[in-house]
Parts: structure tokens; C-alpha cells; sequence
């Protein structure tokens, strides 16, 4: 099965549509929710941004701490393709909400239907997951992952991107962004109709509503797999490094590269293009062991390319004098020095590593998790995720005072460490994946 006939197919078109859409509205909220916080804050509260934006950004993650634990045992018990419609019916409601805080200016309203918003993507997570293996084979679910990681990426780029532009047309007027919001929603909701049934997996469960025992209860579950464990942990590894490059490209390119407001958008879009490469490479694969190198050709890659973007940002030749700086440069002029080509190369590669890298770890979490409880191991996986996401968002605040750059560095270096895990996770166990 290749790229073409999978995207084309009933058992993954619906699947892959549904999921897009849904991060492309999570990222077209979001971010027209920051930058309306950061710009027109005035207009609708006395709080600092300072303050509004961090709680912004806990608040949508809080849910998949709190949720997931249910999510998973919902999408265990009950039909996967019903459930999904349901949830993408609550995002419709949701959605919907927003035109009451704009109606009103009232930012602490908007600021809770993004937490809402979260909780609707909580619900989500261990069932876009679980599903894939109820429809597809092993090369199949290779390339559908590949495809869902490229599609995440690309929602990310596109929904902050869209999110920024609704928010900067001149008028006074917000309503248009709840209109766009809905829109995009009732869109999911549609490709959701044509999602193939997937039987229960566990139609006997109890659902333990407790969510902090049944946290407790999943992430023991894991921890008893070595496999899945080492799994699990180099996913949340992942989405450490990606929070960590997504959250400091705006003050990179506006305190190293002294760039403007669209050279964020290049790199962001140089980045995510290169985890869409990474991602359709890896998924050639077919095999899973065969896919298994990928990871540690990732993870390599990531530490080389992360010190040599440190490298590069330190011997700028573009820049005359750092400390009389008065002008901020424009994209093009990326284009125009070979140091800051060598920049976005090493953007691009990182992207590459990353999308090598965790093509296959997804496959893993699927395939050698029990039928029965998989939407359980996933949901802890998103609860791992999340906590990983946290220590990021903490790491880089307590890193402050230090030079955007060194954080490239670190990253490099803390990732071989990473590397080292991997085998010592791996190494026994992965010679029982054919």
C-alpha cells in the first residue's frame, strides 16, 4: 500500500481528515487567542500578558492530565467511529461558545474555552490512535502514522499561521474568528460521518470515573512493560523537544537572527516541512524493525544538527554589530548569507531527525499494546506527553537569562543521553519485533 491509495482509502481518509482539522482549529484558536492577549490585552482585562498567556497555555494542557485516564477507558469500552462523532459534536459546542466571549470582550471566557478545548483533545487522543490498528496491517499502520505526523505538523504550521492572520485584519470587529472556529469544526465533524465502525475493544469494562487512581492505574500499567515503557518515554521525549523548539523560535529569530515577525513563520514552516519529509521517509519503511534504525538515526541526527544551528548562531556574519542593532531584518535576507542558510538547513534537518524518529515509536505503542487496554496505554502516553510538555515550559523559564542559543546545545547534548536510554530500553527487546 503506498502514500496515494492510503489517503485515498475509506478505513484512513476519513480518519486523517478528521484528526487534521481538529489541530488545525486547536491552532487557529490558540493563536488568536495569544496574540489578542498580547497585543489588545487592554480591551478586555487588567492583567498582564505576563500572566495570561502562561495560564492560556496550563490550562489547555491541564486536561490531558486530568482526562486522559476516562478517554482511554471510553475508547476501550465503546465503538471508536460513534465515540469520535460525539467528540467532534462537542467541539462544534464548543466552538460555538466563543462567539458569547467575544460578544462580551470578556478574556477570562475565552481564556475557558480554550481549557475546554484541551479537555475536547484529551477526549481524542487515545482514540485516534487506537483506531489504526483496528483497520490497517503493519505497513499499512507504518505509513498512516508517517501520515498523521506530517498532518499534525502541517495543522500547526497552518492553524498558527491562519490564527495570526484573522487577528490582524483591520477591524474591530472578532466575531469573524468564532465564525472561522465553527466552521473549520462542523468540517471534522462531516469527515467524521464517513469513519469505518471499529468494534469495542473491552465492551465489559467498568469505567472507574476516580481519575486520579485511574491515572495511577494506566501509568502502572506501562511501567510493567518494558517495551512500551521505553516506548512511551522516548514519544514524550519528542514532544519535549518539539515544545521546547516551537516555544523559543520567537525570541531566536527576534534576539539572535534580529529578524521580523515572518521570519518566525520561515522557520516554523522550514521546521515543520522538515518533519513532514522525516515522516513520509520513515514511512517507506514497511517493515517495523526495519523502521526501528530511523529512531536512532533520529535521535543522532537531532543532537548533530541542534550543535551545529548553535554553531552557526554564534559566528553571524550578517550582522554587523549586535549592540547597535536598529533594524529588524526581513526573511529574504535569510537567503542572502551563507550562515543563516546554513541556519535553516540545520532547521530543516531537525525536522527531518524528528519526524524519523517518531514515526515508528507510535507504531510500537500500537502494535504491542493489548487490544483490550490500548486506548488505556495511549492515554497514558498523553498523559506522559503532557507532563514532558510541563517540564519544558519550566526548563526554559528557570534558562531565562540564558542565551537563546545555548538551549540548541543543550538539547544536543541531553539528547544522546536520550539515545542512550533508547538502547538500554530496546536493545533485548527489540529482537522480539519481526
Amino acid at each position: 500500500m503506498n502514500y496515494r491509495t492510503l489517503i485515498r482509502s475509506r478505513f484512513f481518509a476519513p480518519m486523517f481528515w478528521t484528526q487534521f482539522l481538529g489541530a488545525f482549529n486547536d491552532n487557529i484558536y490558540k493563536n488568536a487567542l495569544i496574540i489578542l492577549i498580547s497585543y489588545q490585552s487592554t480591551l478586555y482585562s487588567q492583567v498582564s500578558p505576563a500572566i495570561l498567556i502562561p495560564l492560556s497555555a496550563g490550562l489547555f494542557i491541564l486536561p490531558f492530565f486530568l482526562f486522559s485516564s476516562i478517554a482511554g477507558q471510553l475508547a476501550d469500552k465503546y465503538e471508536k467511529s460513534k465515540l469520535i462523532r460525539l467528540i467532534k459534536v462537542l467541539e462544534i459546542v464548543i466552538m460555538l461558545s466563543t462567539i458569547i466571549g467575544f460578544y462580551f470582550n470578556n478574556i477570562f471566557f475565552l481564556i475557558a474555552v480554550l481549557f475546554f478545548m484541551g479537555c475536547q483533545s484529551s477526549l481524542f487522543g487515545p482514540v485516534k490512535y487506537s483506531i489504526l490498528p483496528q483497520h490497517l496491517n503493519e505497513n499499512g499502520l507504518i505509513k498512516a502514522n508517517a501520515l498523521f505526523g506530517m498532518g499534525t505538523f502541517i495543522a500547526i504550521l497552518t492553524g498558527t499561521i491562519l490564527g495570526g492572520i484573522l487577528v490582524s485584519l483591520d477591524t474591530d470587529e472578532t466575531f469573524y474568528i468564532s465564525f472561522v472556529v465553527i466552521f473549520v469544526a462542523i468540517l471534522g465533524r462531516l469527515s467524521s460521518q464517513y469513519i469505518p465502525v471499529a468494534d469495542s475493544a473491552n465492551k465489559d469494562l467498568k469505567i472507574n470515573w476516580n481519575i486520579f487512581t485511574e491515572t495511577i492505574n494506566i501509568l502502572s500499567r506501562v511501567k510493567q512493560h518494558k517495551l512500551l515503557l521505553g516506548t512511551v518515554l522516548s514519544i514524550s521525549w519528542f514532544w519535549f523537544l518539539g515544545a521546547t523548539v516551537l516555544t523559543i523560535l520567537p525570541g531566536y529569530s527576534k534576539n539572535v537572527l534580529y529578524g521580523e515577525e515572518l521570519v518566525v513563520t520561515l522557520l516554523l514552516a522550514v521546521f515543520t516541512i522538515g518533519v513532514g519529509i522525516g515522516t513520509l521517509i520513515v514511512g517507506q519503511a514497511g517493515v517495523l524493525r526495519r523502521s526501528l534504525k530511523w529512531v536512532v538515526i533520529g535521535t543522532i541526527g537531532i543532537s548533530l544538527f541542534s550543535a551545529h544551528l548553535y554553531w552557526n548562531s554564534l559566528h553571524l556574519e550578517y550582522i554587523n554589530d549586535l549592540t547597535q542593532i536598529s533594524i529588524l531584518y526581513s526573511w529574504q535576507s535569510l537567503f542572502e548569507n551563507m550562515r543563516t542558510l546554513w541556519i535553516l538547513f540545520d532547521m530543516m534537518a531537525i525536522g527531518i531527525s524528528a519526524g524519523l524518529y517518531i514515526v515508528p515509536l507510535y507504531v510500537v505503542l500500537q502494535e504491542f499494546s493489548e487490544i483490550k487496554t490500548r486506548s488505556r496505554i495511549i492515554a497514558a502516553n498523553n498523559i506522559t506527553n503532557a507532563f514532558f510538555m510541563v517540564c519544558s515550559a519550566i526548563i526554559l523559564i528557570l534558562l531565562n537569562n540564558q542565551p537563546i542559543e545555548t538551549i540548541f546545545i543543550l538539547l544536543s547534548v541531553s539528547n544522546f543521553f536520550v539515545l542512550s536510554l533508547y538502547f538500554y530500553f530496546f536493545s533485548s527487546e527489540i529482537k522480539k519485533i519481526k
